[in-house]
């Protein structure tokens, strides 16, 4: 299910694996952020703080696996979701970049709006995990989020000694490059006369 209108998404996805509701507002702040993996909650909220746009999520999955198919999936919905605001508005500022310092930690992101999806991931965590989080999926979340927004997205952890700090350090960056590539504009996106 979708339903896009002017800077708000809503996207529900159903599987034998995940229940996942989502609303996305561009121009709201707040929300709620439940997926029933602390860490992976954590790190939404702050990409939504910091993005500066609400994000209501509620995600389901079997845990009991692990924390895959609900990472992946709630990537998924999350692409779709501003792939629909794209398609309902139009026009967007299409190039958003940030770095982002988090005590040792850098970290950044590029956004680039092209129609084109594209992932390209230089991330490398000092630890594995952060408490019970695998931060290998990390990378399952950005590629899924990349295909389904249909984006041209750079990431990389530049630098850092705590996992939890880089990984906090590089939603912090989604979050903001988010903000400033989904912005509204007037101008032309491309030289080509069109997007993709």
């Amino acid at each position: 299910m979708k339903d896009a209108t002017g800077r708000t998404a809503k996207v529900a996805r159903k599987t034998r694996e995940t229940d996942i509701t989502l609303t996305l507002d561009l121009d709201a702040t707040g929300g709620a952020v439940r997926t029933g993996v602390a860490f992976f909650d954590h790190l939404l909220g702050s990409m939504a703080f910091h993005g500066r746009f609400r994000l209501d999520l509620e995600a389901k999955g079997d845990l009991a696996v692990d924390a895959h198919h609900l990472v992946e999936d709630t990537g998924l919905v999350l692409g779709q979701a501003f792939a629909e605001l794209f398609a309902a508005t139009g026009q967007v500022a299409r190039f958003g970049h940030a770095v982002i310092p988090m005590d040792e930690a850098l970290s950044e992101v590029a956004i680039d709006v092209c129609g084109r999806p594209t992932l390209a991931w230089r991330a490398a965590f000092s630890q594995g995990w952060v408490g019970s989080f695998d931060l290998s999926l990390l990378k399952e979340f950005f590629s899924a989020f990349a295909s389904q927004a249909k984006i041209s997205l750079h990431a990389e952890t530049r630098c850092g000694e705590n996992s939890h700090h880089m990984a906090e350090a590089l939603f912090k960056a989604l979050g903001r490059a988010l903000q400033q590539a989904y912005r509204p504009a007037e101008a032309e996106m491309s030289s080509k006369g069109r997007i993709g």
